[in-house]
């Protein structure tokens, strides 16, 4: 049993003040408000709930920083991807391991302690399956169990390269399944995280372009966890989309598809308002990645519309070339100011911080999609970060002021200390496990360069 007292603590009902936390058996056990500190308490200045990353490709954190030379005719997603498939072709399983282990670090540093692994490289450098077809599943279940984030795993079926069922490229042959080689590796995957704390398994068709209508229905009943899906991220598959079937991604999806809160819709970035209502109101998640969708040019989510319709949103770090939870939101938010002039936009309301509003809507659209609990809250598992109050953004601050101050002006600098499922991970700002890991990921980036 470990207790933390806490000068200032954020619950679901709000900030209190002089907290004493007691957490048992990886959850929270007890909950005290207005109470002195005791003799053995670890004490703390701020804590609140850990967020959840919602949508990640562990491996393509081996790319951050490589991708940044432009090419001869203009660079887009779509010239970013054929560099992708480039990286994917020398990884085999210890590297991407070695790699989702640092992401993992990453985040836990970072503030998120649950991450959405939407994990599609599936097979052998030739394209064949391994013996286990889910050996690289079982990787990704390695990397959260030796870091100790929790992690909601969620398989990728991926069998076209197109619109229609199209033909996949030779760059895709590490992703491709069938209806039936998809329901194996489902198996495969439920065994490597049957012993991983909180864990929970979905399932994600990675886009309409991958997978068909037929095929999404056919494996929808693979596993009653979060379904995942990227869904109107780019014009030109907005195009595609309607000269392929005569209407947008977003409603094509809605008309074919039992779209409801088991789902996260990742981007959703070119939708009509007529889209974005039916997202809004179905209890779906948006799933948004300001940082990414930034770096691939992607364009801007109506962020604000969604929100006043009541949409439910959180934020993943998706290609991970940059990992800080703090900053997603604050991107998001930054991104409604430069697409509308204005500003304090995701507050919506006179008085409200933009900081605290985005935080909870994160925190809550992320465990939806997640499939998972968070909040701090007797039962719930005792995933926790812990901010310094001294660092100059925080200074002098109290209340939603702490996250405008972490969110706006902080970034990771603020996180001192991180729990996950009870079990501090991170201390001082640093991962326990952290040197370890590295050396493992200069392995890897050494023998990508070679």
């Amino acid at each position: 049993m470990t207790v933390l007292w806490c000068a200032n603590v954020l619950l679901p009902g709000g900030w209190e003040r002089n907290v004493r936390l007691t957490l048992a058996g990886g959850r929270i056990a007890g909950i005290a408000v207005g109470e002195a500190p005791q003799a053995g308490d670890e004490r703390h200045a701020v804590v609140v709930p850990g967020l959840p990353n919602l949508h990640s490709h562990a491996f393509q954190r081996a790319m951050a920083g490589l991708t940044e030379v432009r090419g001869p005719a203009g660079d887009s997603f779509w010239t970013w991807r054929e560099q992708m498939y480039r990286a994917v072709d020398r990884l085999d399983p210890e590297d991407v391991e070695a790699i989702a282990a640092l992401a993992y670090v990453e985040m836990l540093e970072a503030g998120f302690t649950r991450v959405g692994e939407f994990h599609y490289l599936h097979h052998g450098l030739d394209g064949h399956a391994y013996d286990d077809i889910g050996e690289l599943s079982a990787r990704i279940a390695a990397a959260a169990s030796s870091t100790g984030i929790a992690l909601t795993l969620l398989p990728v079926f991926y069998a076209h390269g197109g619109f229609g069922g199209a033909a996949p490229g030779h760059g895709q042959r590490r992703f491709i399944n069938d209806v039936d080689g998809f329901a194996r590796l489902m198996q495969s995957a439920g065994r490597a995280i049957r012993d991983l704390p909180d864990a929970v398994l979905g399932l994600a068709p990675h886009s309409l372009r991958a997978a068909t209508a037929p095929e999404i229905a056919a494996i929808l009943p693979l596993t009653g966890g979060p379904v995942h899906i990227h869904v109107a991220e780019q014009v030109k598959e907005v195009e595609d989309c309607l000269a392929f079937a005569g209407a947008r991604p977003v409603d094509y999806l809605y008309d074919h598809a039992p779209v409801d809160e088991r789902w996260c819709l990742i981007h959703a970035t070119h939708m009509t308002e007529a889209e974005t209502a039916r997202l809004a109101g179905s209890g779906a998640v948006a799933g948004l990645c300001p940082i990414t969708e930034a770096n691939l040019g992607d364009g801007i989510f109506p962020g604000r519309r969604f929100a006043e319709l009541g949409g439910r949103y959180g934020v993943g770090s998706d290609s991970n070339v940059r990992i800080d939870a703090a900053e997603e939101l604050r991107l998001l938010e930054y991104s409604q100011r430069l697409g509308g002039r204005a500003r304090n936009v995701m507050a919506l309301e006179a008085g409200v911080s933009t900081g605290r509003r985005l935080f909870d809507a994160a925190l809550a659209g992320g465990a939806q999609a997640l499939g998972a609990e968070a909040g701090i809250a007797v039962g719930r598992p005792a995933d926790l970060v812990g901010l310094d109050a001294g660092t100059p953004s925080l200074h002098g601050k109290s209340g939603d002021a702490l996250i405008d101050g972490w969110v706006f002006a902080g970034g990771r600098a603020p996180v001192e200390a991180v729990w996950r499922g009870g079990e501090k991970l991170v201390e001082a700002g640093r991962h326990r496990a952290r040197a370890a890991v590295e050396r493992g990921y200069r392995r890897v980036l050494d023998k990508l360069a070679g």
